[in-house]
């Protein structure tokens, strides 16, 4: 078994994954073949830890995420506008910032406590599953996720892609379908999932 770059993530409803793989269509052509969203390969989601696991930690994790979900009433969320921020290497991407509701934060904050024990972050870019060249800035994503990106510091957002774009009225309310851990792609991709457990809607 093998180390993997890996992401626990909510899947939202097909409404808002819809209107997410829209805007996607909508940014600059310039950036269209970084992030290319999809239903099968390159998945709309809330991130909500990232880290490096061992293969053979799949069924273990699977098991806590269940036993999460059964815990957990997210209700509905709410997209309260596109966010647009540069990175380190001054480009834009383009995110739907979700609001942070006391369920959502805590259900990050659990997430993290329970899998710290199968988490590591020396990530390699072998272990981001990917065609071409691993970036650099996602290898320090998922390296600095901790410190950078975690409890306080979680922002919760599904990402549109690189570029700028505003087409949307906000609110947009939505429900969450899934809660899931997936193989991480470059620029921070959902790609492959491994482990899936439906969530209740209370």
């Amino acid at each position: 078994m093998a180390e993997i770059a890996v992401d626990i993530v909510l899947l939202p409803s097909e409404e808002i994954s819809d209107k997410a793989i829209a805007a996607n269509k909508e940014l600059p052509k310039q950036y269209a073949d970084k992030i290319v969203l999809d239903k099968s390969s390159c998945l709309p989601h809330i991130s909500l830890a990232m880290g490096c696991i061992d293969e053979i930690d799949i069924d273990e994790i699977d098991t806590i995420l269940r036993t999460i979900a059964k815990e957990t009433s997210l209700g509905q969320l709410s997209a309260v506008g596109i966010h647009i921020e540069k990175n380190r290497a001054g480009e834009k991407v383009s995110v739907f910032e979700i609001e942070k509701t006391e369920a959502l934060q805590s259900l990050h904050e659990e997430v993290m406590k329970r899998l710290e024990p199968y988490f590591s972050y020396d990530v390699k870019a072998e272990m981001v599953l990917s065609s071409e060249e691993t970036s650099q800035l996602t290898l320090d994503w998922i390296k600095n996720y901790p410190e950078k990106s975690s409890f306080e510091k979680f922002f919760p957002h599904i990402t549109i892609g690189y570029g700028e774009i505003e087409i949307f009225s906000f609110p947009m309310k939505f429900e969450i379908s899934k809660l899931v851990l997936c193989h991480l792609g470059n620029h921070c991709t959902c790609k492959v999932i491994l482990a899936s457990v439906g969530l209740t809607q209370n």
